[in-house]
């Protein structure tokens, strides 16, 4: 009995791997473009595209994005906690949102394209905040990201996902006609 347990436990790859695994929550305007920034960390295994935050079950792009639904543009994260810490993926989401739009994101304005940090933990939370604290001495700025707690992930249709990939041209053109890196280096070069 001792050598089967052994085996099993030497045959079981998926247990510690899968221990290392954790899954984090942001919205920061279009899905497209906040994917693709994650997408290109070390130790993010995979982004997804959907939708949070929200009251309406299994939402779809069209009721999410006509504001019917409390549901924001999400990303998931799947991410291995020894390589990448939550506090290394906050620092991504800061750099690639304007964190003082009320409105939406770049050329993306309504309530489903607002920028949210979602925290599952408490630790999420309180790093959340510290950031928002150190944004707003160094800007001299009020932060307008939300905080909230995660509750639930939709996944967004198919054909969103790795949308920056699949349909690359017409991603750039459209990344391009909305002015995000243009803004974005002139918030963050200060």
């Amino acid at each position: 009995m001792k050598y089967f347990v052994i085996i099993l436990i030497l045959f079981n790859t998926n247990f510690s791997y899968s221990a290392q695994k954790d899954k984090a929550y942001f919205a920061g305007g279009c899905f497209w473009c906040v994917e693709e920034s994650f997408e290109k960390l070390k130790g993010v295994e995979e982004v997804v595209s959907g939708y949070s935050g929200g009251f309406t079950k299994n939402p779809t792009y069209k009721e999410v994005t006509y504001g019917k639904t409390g549901h924001f543009e999400v990303v998931e994260i799947i991410y291995n906690k020894t390589v990448i810490s939550y506090n290394e993926l906050l620092e991504n989401f800061w750099i690639n949102i304007d964190p003082f739009d009320a409105y939406g994101q770049f050329c993306d304005k309504g309530y489903s394209y607002r920028s949210v940090a979602f925290y599952t933990n408490d630790e999420e939370k309180i790093l959340i905040e510290k950031d928002i604290k150190e944004l707003e001495n160094k800007f001299n700025k009020k932060v307008v990201t939300y905080i909230r707690n995660f509750e639930k992930f939709y996944k967004a249709e198919e054909y969103h996902q790795d949308f920056y990939k699949v349909k690359f041209e017409r991603y750039l053109r459209y990344k391009k006609a909305c002015g995000r890196e243009e803004l974005l280096k002139r918030i963050w070069s200060q």
